[in-house]
């Protein structure tokens, strides 16, 4: 069984709930500003500036300038990619899990022989 390869820098960026906070209303809404999102949210405009910037590094999110600020929008091509790491992950888990079971029903058995 191959070991699902997991993009340790994405995952650290959708680790954290105000960012996994902020995709949600980006995905919602169509797309933000670090203004219009501070105010659905209990951190500042810097906070969330800083988020952004975060997720912007790890492809999850992309801004173009919008006046003085930038709006930004999920890419769908990178949160989808993270879904599918999500659920490669999953899949080695429970393979991994099923055998730990395997082996603990042989011991059992072996001790009511």
């Amino acid at each position: 069984m191959t070991t699902a390869v997991v993009d340790d820098d994405l995952w650290s960026a959708i680790g954290d709930p105000t960012r996994r906070r902020m995709l949600d209303l980006l995905l919602t809404e169509g797309g933000g500003t670090a203004s219009t999102l501070s105010r659905q949210m209990t951190v500042t405009r810097q906070a969330v500036a800083k988020h952004l910037t975060v997720l912007d590094r790890v492809g999850l999110v992309r801004g173009r300038p919008a006046g003085r600020e930038r709006r930004y929008q999920v890419d769908e091509a990178q949160l989808a990619r993270a879904v599918a790491q999500l659920a490669a992950v999953g899949a080695a888990w429970d393979a991994r899990l099923q055998r730990i079971k395997r082996i603990a029903e042989a011991i059992q058995q072996t001790r009511n022989t």
